[in-house]
């Protein structure tokens, strides 16, 4: 008899345990998945950003292609845009598209000018080699940065020169000197963009000192860009310029809507892992409940028969679940960080650029997603829990106190 006892508490043990093993492992499954998506998400948005700002402010009467109308400069609607709140930076560019040719080796690139007011930390994040050149608003320099892809197409590196040709009426030509390299593993962008001054694509198109292709506007927080683009629209989007001409307000979510959709889509699976893992907490509960309340069969009845109630007797089973929850959850936050952490400073899992836009995986570790998936976790398994718990008020004090 004392055997039997002793076996069967092994085993309520084993099933108790195993319970606060899915619970550990539901857990650390979603904070590592959530930290994943996040990641991803993060680092996509901020290189697609980094290219071309959050908001661009551009000649209605520019097109598709890469050859812009002018905007004017010094206009007074897009000086009151940097004194919106949330507002990082408002800095102008110029772009031109061309060909660039080294000896044997050809390549279409885009020619993007910039000024003293250009924020260069997306690019100083991503430079792996050489440095940033310095533009003044005396001398036009012939020094640009560009990606490493671009110099691995052409065989070049820092300090190697090459000639950039426009096809235009008449055709020009202009050598450019290498400052810099960077890498951001985004190849759509990086194989477009050669930084340069942006006085080289002035000159290129004969626009007058000032005129530039648009502006771009970085904010502080990606949450308010919707809001944002509507103040921006509303203070210059509407006014007529000198030449007849109106201004456009684009923003990064309208320009790249299909890199964005496919980053939306992420979220759906982790809303269905997240489901699946808390499901799976909560069944691995319901067992454990169940083998503690078979366990405890006897004591059952005896507390009945001395008058204690159907919910008093079910607290305390739920009181002891929860705190087998709270272990389960304590050892799924170790194990889910723990993996997180690992990722993060040591790049275990690499990913392969061209199809992930990233080298490795990101991770995003987030304080409030941590104690929200923690806090549903515990709510829904003692959701979960209230089911099995109601077996208590059918168990008969006299069958149950001769219950083995």
């Amino acid at each position: 008899m004392i055997g039997s006892r002793k076996a069967g508490r092994s085993f309520s043990r084993s099933i108790v345990g195993i319970a606060i093993f899915g619970i550990a492992l539901s857990l650390a499954v979603m904070i590592v998945a959530v930290a994943i998506v996040t990641g991803f998400k993060n680092e996509i948005s901020n290189k697609v950003t980094g290219f071309g700002a959050h908001i661009q402010i551009l000649n209605h009467d520019s097109n598709l292609s890469y050859e812009t109308a002018p905007v004017p400069a010094r206009l007074e609607g897009v000086s009151r845009v940097g004194g919106l709140e949330g507002i990082r930076n408002v800095q102008p560019f110029a772009i031109k598209a061309g060909i660039i040719k080294t000896g044997e080796e050809i390549h279409g690139a885009v020619l993007k000018g910039i000024d003293g007011t250009y924020d260069w930390t997306f690019i100083e994040k991503h430079l792996t080699e050489g440095t940033l050149f310095r533009v003044t608003d005396t001398a036009r320099t012939n020094q640009v940065v560009l990606s490493q892809s671009t110099a691995s197409l052409l065989k070049l590196g820092v300090g190697d020169g090459f000639t950039m040709y426009f096809i235009q009426d008449p055709p020009r030509a202009r050598t450019f000197t290498i400052s810099g390299i960077y890498n951001t593993s985004l190849e759509e962008f990086d194989r477009l963009y050669v930084f340069a001054d942006i006085k080289q694509v002035q000159r290129l198109n004969n626009w007058q000192e000032g005129e530039v292709s648009g502006y771009e506007v970085l904010i502080d927080d990606m949450d308010d860009l919707p809001e944002l683009t509507e103040e921006v629209r509303e203070l210059v989007a509407f006014d007529f310029l000198e030449d007849g001409s109106r201004l456009k307000v684009d923003n990064t979510l309208q320009k790249n809507s299909q890199i964005f959709d496919w980053l939306k889509l992420q979220d759906m699976n982790v809303v269905v892992l997240v489901i699946l893992m808390l499901v799976v907490a909560g069944f691995n509960m319901i067992s454990g409940l169940l083998i503690l309340i078979l366990e405890r069969t006897n004591m059952i009845g005896i507390l009945k028969a001395l008058g204690t109630k159907n919910a008093s007797v079910r607290k305390v089973f739920l009181y002891q679940s929860g705190y087998l929850t709270l272990v389960g959850l304590a050892w799924g936050n170790l194990f889910g960080l723990a993996i997180c952490l690992a990722q993060k400073y040591l790049n275990l899992i690499p990913l392969d650029p061209s199809s992930y836009y990233l080298d490795t995986v990101p991770i995003n570790l987030n304080l409030l997603h941590i104690l929200a998936l923690n806090a549903g976790t515990m709510a829904i398994t003692f959701l979960f829990l209230l089911i099995p718990s109601m077996i208590i008020s059918r168990i008969s004090p006299d069958k149950s106190i001769r219950f083995n």
